[in-house]
């Protein structure tokens, strides 16, 4: 299974944090980032997308066909998120665009096996790999991106 972990880009300053919208630079970078990401994508690429405004138009700037998921709300936990990706056994590959700091915490998970405040940039992905090896699960960052780097 893959597990891509899209934080949304650059978001205005505002009280209603689920209406924050992309500033100008942030739907560049989301763009940037779309770009990269788009040839690279399995075709049947499930995405699941925060409800919030500014993630939707994060992963609007793919041009592909998502859901929008309760469970990628800005408060939600690493497990909403794991159980809503289906990580590790869904046997397709799962792009989730969301938040920090839950989304820097679960790469921390997966990579150390424990939660800890690790941050993704706004706009990155990091893009995760599960396999089994001689009868041991392993988890594998395959690549980790900024907007500036795409």
């Amino acid at each position: 299974m893959d597990l891509i972990l899209w934080r949304h880009a650059e978001a205005e300053v505002g009280s209603d944090d689920l209406a924050r919208r992309l500033t100008v630079r942030g739907a560049k970078q989301a763009r940037q980032m779309a770009a990269w990401l788009k040839p690279r994508l399995p075709k049947h690429t499930r995405i699941l997308v925060s409800p919030a405004v500014r993630t939707q138009q994060t992963a609007d700037a793919l041009e592909l066909p998502y859901e929008t998921s309760r469970k990628l709300a800005p408060d939600a936990s690493v497990y909403d998120l794991l159980s809503a990706a289906g990580w590790p056994d869904s046997r397709q590959t799962i792009l989730i665009v969301g938040h920090q700091p839950t989304l820097g915490q679960l790469a921390a998970l997966l990579l150390s096996g424990q939660e800890a405040p690790w941050t993704i940039k706004k706009g990155a992905v990091w893009w995760f790999s599960n396999r089994v090896r001689a009868g041991e699960t392993q988890t594998i960052l395959q690549a980790a991106f900024s907007p500036t780097l795409a």
